[in-house]
């Protein structure tokens, strides 16, 4: 893609959205990519693009917080720790410094789904990058002293981002009460019960079973020769040992909720907070994307309905936001807001529910609907301009869609989308019976 053409589909939509002439975005290019499945069953797919002597390489492990069980919660992020820890040709953070040393960055992250590694390299470290990661894969050092110590830098990691921060479990409180049986229920990062419980040989269990080839999506993006990149995701990538037994994806399913579940958690928190939240579908699903088109009307940004309607015109929230968390499998749309002094929360769950109930009603305008359009042809073109967001892309696809082929066909999916998509498909899950609300008070009473 030239940077002209780039820019050129990216005004038509900031124009459209500027002075209402609502028009359509052209269509990007598509990706072209080599999709390679290795004997021990990893998964490579390369795509080529000469445009910076950088390749970006990740490593998706199929593995997130939903496959963790009960009581060992938390497992997944502690990986995405321990990775790093050295293996047995790489010394403890090593991995990172080595990248740093010839130019490169290096990082990692986890999410319900999956555990991802990456870096950006110059083009000529390619087999450096793929040689540490195979290393690690292959040989990954767990002992007892790197496992402890590791474990305390997790537990502070959990009281600096979520105990110690205003309305910082709020995630955490929507989804215990919202789901009763899926892991979902349980936070990314883990609990303390859970942390302090775990052992070594829980992890190396952990490690055993998921860190295996099969379980593995390799994406290289930028400048390389594809018969040379695969000779060398081959060489060592594909010199790991096929894993011994397949990975276990017995996930409970959350049974479907029959009746509105309403909830008050009392919480170290300054001002009250409520929630409406919806059971919703999975990302991928037909129904996923006119929900994509709803959520972005209903909570995106300062203009949308709800920020509009709690914040601006009548004044009984200090913000308003919400989101269609739409993942790998079901889960959640939810509105939320911080009640401002003076109101009650009765007031504000009465408005929060009148917005859901009136997009069922009325559904989205034509300008919100082609605006909400725009917005996603403009995020969707600045969101794969660099080899990395490439990688991503691809590898969302793959692992995630279980369909590479998403990666170019969602544009077109959006761009189709009509009103009746939008008002069908609020209609099927902004239901009473779907419905959970949770009142978060502060302990102790309002002050």
């Amino acid at each position: 893609m030239t940077r002209r053409w780039r820019w050129r589909v990216v005004l038509v939509a900031v124009i459209g959205l500027a002075t209402g002439v609502l028009t359509a975005a052209a269509r990007p290019p598509k990706f072209a990519y080599q999709r390679v499945v290795l004997p021990n069953g990893l998964v490579a797919i390369l795509h080529q693009d000469r445009s910076t002597p950088i390749v970006n390489i990740q490593l998706w492990y199929h593995v997130g917080s939903k496959d963790e069980r009960p009581g060992r919660t938390g497992f997944a992020h502690f990986f995405e720790h321990l990775m790093f820890k050295g293996s047995r040709n790489v010394e403890a953070e090593q991995h990172t410094s080595i990248i740093a040393s010839v130019g490169g960055q290096a990082n990692a992250y986890t999410t319900e789904d999956t555990t991802v590694f990456w870096q950006t390299v110059p083009s000529q470290y390619l087999p450096l990058a793929l040689w540490m990661e195979a290393d690690r894969l292959a040989t990954l050092r767990i002992d007892q002293d790197t496992f402890v110590r590791e474990r305390e830098v997790v537990k502070e990691e959990r009281r600096m981002r979520i105990e110690n921060q205003p309305y910082g479990r709020l995630n955490e409180i929507i989804y215990e009460q919202a789901f009763t049986t899926h892991p979902y229920r349980h936070p990314v990062i883990g609990s303390m019960d859970d942390l302090n419980a775990a052992t070594l040989e829980d992890v190396r269990d952990f490690y055993a079973t998921y860190y295996v080839p099969s379980n593995v999506t390799v994406v290289i993006a930028g400048d390389f020769d594809l018969a040379e990149a695969e000779g060398l995701v081959r060489q060592y990538l594909g010199r790991v040992p096929k894993a011994e037994r397949a990975v276990p994806r017995d996930i409970p399913r959350e049974p479907a909720q029959k009746a509105e579940k309403r909830v008050v958690v009392a919480e170290n928190v300054p001002l009250p907070a409520v929630v409406v939240a919806h059971h919703i579908t999975y990302d991928g699903h037909p129904d996923a994307y006119p929900l994509h088109i709803a959520a972005k009307v209903l909570s995106d940004g300062q203009s949308s309905r709800i920020y509009q309607r709690l914040v601006y015109e009548s004044g009984l929230a200090l913000t308003a936001f919400g989101q269609a968390n739409l993942i790998e499998h079901p889960n959640l749309f939810y509105a939320a807001a911080i009640v401002n002094p003076g109101q009650s929360p009765e007031a504000v769950e009465k408005a929060l529910i009148a917005e859901l109930d009136r997009i069922k009603a009325e559904g989205v305008s034509p300008r919100e609907l082609q605006r909400s359009k725009n917005q996603f042809a403009r995020d969707y073109i600045l969101g794969r301009e660099t080899v990395q967001q490439k990688a991503t892309h691809l590898a969302h696809a793959e692992v995630l869609h279980a369909d590479i082929t998403t990666a170019d066909g969602e544009f077109d999916i959006f761009q189709n989308i009509t009103q009746a998509d939008v008002k069908r498909v609020v209609g099927t899950y902004f239901t009473p019976q779907s419905r959970v609300v949770i009142h978060i008070m502060p302990k102790g009473g309002l002050q």
